[in-house]
């Protein structure tokens, strides 16, 4: 099972210029190469059993038997692989030539794709030596003995996935035809291409292929000639490229003299994913571009076992790389953003939040304060409560107070011990026993009296609770599920804990009392505080209740971005987790996580409003919507096969 994986390869030759032979011995080394890495779709570059930069010789008889004696070469030398490959080549039809793509697989033509728009303009002279697709009316041509369909609309369908061809300048065009062909099937797009190197060429040319593959929400493999190509104009640096619905996944070395076989997975199935619930996609097939698409059928390619080549990043939800700062701050941008709205719609005169020494209310008050800042208004107009109940040690009690008079913001306490202890007398419960009720009975006593001083100071209430909480169910209904704003609702546990540790770095010299109070916030165990503390530490702590975080919002993110099953998540988890966890933790946290998930939906459909700030978001007003009794059946059973799978 390859989970929905296709492996490709784009293939960086070395070439000699109008030597067939010696082109066509390197092409079969690199099939036959990418063969045994399981590679099952192989593309190379334009003209890569030529070369392009043939110039006048594409006019000469010779050079074109050549080439195509070539292919039957590798047609034969080839024909006990399952291998697709794709081969660019000039190809005659009737009378004229054609700068053309060409996918064999186990000694037959599937097809042959004539390149659409030759470009003619400063170095490049194709309209002088080939004729466009544009211009060609046949849809058949005679190569090496073969009779194959021909056309710039031809979709090849695998047992996999199904995929399109453009060829170099196509991807330049205004409406290239990968679009066409996207929205008739195709999930990848395979470009051989010969592009030229230029200052800033490069970077424009992948923001091309990134934009392109994220407008058709397909894979994109891109190859382009290298060394060996002639200098006399210009110079190719080789280019291999793979990118996935925008995001690149492989590249190759640019300006290498060695051969090069740039290797990576498309996920189909998280192509498949994204266009079903893309609308837009969808009715734009109404106006698609280009002719019908002709569908051929190749034979099946032999999946090897999964050997995975590309990465996944543990947390999906947490920004990385060079645009993390940025990242960073454009999130509290908008969680700002939202708060402002609010206040200023409400004409509310306090915020007003409970804060229990926790990473979600840390970063809610956080929040508060840059939203303050933003709008000119006074800190003291944040009304911090600090709510110490049965559970609560010295440590979190500390850094609450600390943290709201280190942010200048007003502070009040306000115990719950004895309020809950009236409660529990008027409702016969004995205090003793350390049950749901005991602690949800203090859970809803902290939101009562939020909401209370919140009407008290002509404000309202600030909401915590998180994205994972959120899909856990972890929150008590009606009490910290409740508020007038949560500014932390589509923010998942493992993203909470880096923005507050991003502010901790960025206070590192500013403000070196938050500084340190933040870092001791980090570094607290997570946990609700919600039964008595033992010799004084914290006795509950959620993960050990309902699982790591960063378990569950991997799973979180791949069931609620992608639409993954449990035996894909649970591969992915392994892949990406198996150094930290066994493969028996990650199973039995996944299973936690889908019976939380159905079973508490019935919380996330009244959520409070709040910001919607990444991909994935929870709330039963935008991005999901689920009735409150579905049935988890269908998961559950599939989460019990997995038990006896050996990965």
């Amino acid at each position: 099972m390859n989970y929905g994986f296709v492996k490709v390869a784009a293939a960086v030759p070395r070439v000699k210029v109008a030597d067939c032979k010696f082109n066509s011995e390197r092409l079969e080394g690199l099939i036959t190469i990418a063969e045994g890495k399981g590679v099952q779709i192989l593309t190379f570059p334009e003209m890569c059993i030529t070369g392009y930069t043939c110039g006048d010789l594409f006019a000469q008889q010779l050079l074109l038997e050549q080439a195509e004696m070539a292919l039957i070469q590798i047609l034969n030398s080839t024909r006990q692989l399952d291998i697709i490959s794709i081969l660019g080549m000039p190809v005659v039809v009737n009378s004229t030539v054609i700068n053309a793509a060409v996918v064999i697989q186990k000694g037959k033509i599937l097809g042959v794709v004539p390149k659409t728009y030759l470009p003619n303009y400063k170095e490049f002279y194709e309209q002088r030596w080939f004729t466009s697709a544009l211009q060609v009316s046949e849809n058949s041509v005679r190569l090496c003995g073969q009779i194959v369909p021909m056309g710039n609309n031809l979709l090849f369908e695998t047992a996999e996935t199904t995929f399109g061809i453009e060829i170099c300048e196509d991807l330049w065009a205004t409406v290239p035809p990968s679009s066409s062909l996207a929205l008739q099937g195709a999930e990848i797009i395979f470009n051989l291409s010969a592009d030229d190197e230029g200052i800033g060429k490069h970077n424009y040319l992948c923001s091309l292929i990134s934009q392109q593959s994220a407008r058709c929400i397909s894979g994109y493999v891109f190859s382009s000639s290298g060394f060996g190509e002639s200098t006399t104009d210009v110079v190719f640096a080789g280019n291999g490229l793979i990118y996935e619905n925008g995001y690149l996944l492989a590249r190759s070395e640019r300006f290498c003299m060695e051969e090069q076989l740039i290797i990576n997975e498309i996920d189909v199935e998280c192509i498949r994913a994204e266009r079903r619930v893309n609308t837009t996609f969808a009715a734009n097939k109404a106006n698609c571009p280009g002719k019908e698409a002709v569908r051929i059928s190749t034979e099946f390619v032999n999946s090897k076992d999964l050997n995975l080549t590309r990465t996944f990043n543990p947390h999906p939800f947490v920004p990385q790389g060079n645009e993390l700062n940025s990242r960073c701050e454009e999130i509290f941008s908008i969680q700002i953003a939202g708060l402002a709205q609010r206040l200023l719609h409400t004409g509310a005169k306090t915020a007003v939040i409970g804060i229990s020494g926790g990473l979600d209310s840390t970063l809610a008050l956080l929040v508060c304060v840059k939203t303050f800042d933003k709008l000119g208004l006074s800190r003291k107009d944040i009304l911090g409560i600090t709510m110490p109940g049965f559970g609560t040690t010295d440590r979190t009690y500390d850094n609450a107070v600390s943290l709201i008079k280190c942010l200048n913001a007003d502070f009040m306490e306000v115990s719950i011990k004895d309020a809950v202890n009236i409660h529990f007398r008027d409702i016969g419960h004995d205090p003793e026993i350390h049950d749901v009720t005991y602690e949800n009975s203090q859970a809803r006593e902290r939101t009562q009296i939020l909401m209370d001083i919140a009407n008290q100071a002509n404000g309202f209430v600030i909401g915590t609770g998180d994205l994972s909480e959120l899909a856990l169910g972890w929150a008590t209904y009606n009490g910290d599920h409740m508020s007038n704003y949560a500014v932390n609702c589509s923010i998942p546990k493992t993203l909470v804990r880096h923005l507050v540790a991003y502010l901790a770095r960025d206070n590192a010299e500013k403000d070196e009392a938050l500084h340190d109070v933040l870092e001791d916030i980090l570094d607290t165990p997570v946990s609700p505080e919600l039964l008595p503390a033992v010799q004084g530490e914290i006795s509950q702590r959620t993960e050990d209740l309902v699982g790591p975080y960063e378990l569950h919002d991997f799973f979180l993110y791949y069931m609620l971005r992608w639409g993954f099953p449990p035996r894909k998540i649970y591969r992915l988890a392994l892949y990406a987790l198996g150094k930290t966890y066994t493969p028996d933790v990650i199973l039995k946290w996944l299973k936690t996580f889908y019976r939380r998930f159905f079973s508490q939906q019935f919380k996330r459909s009244c959520l409070p409003d709040g910001p919607k700030v990444g991909s994935a978001a929870l709330s039963p007003r935008g991005d999901w919507r689920m009735p409150s009794d579905a049935s988890a059946a269908l998961w559950q059973a599939e989460l019990e096969t997995l038990e006896s799978v050996h990965f």
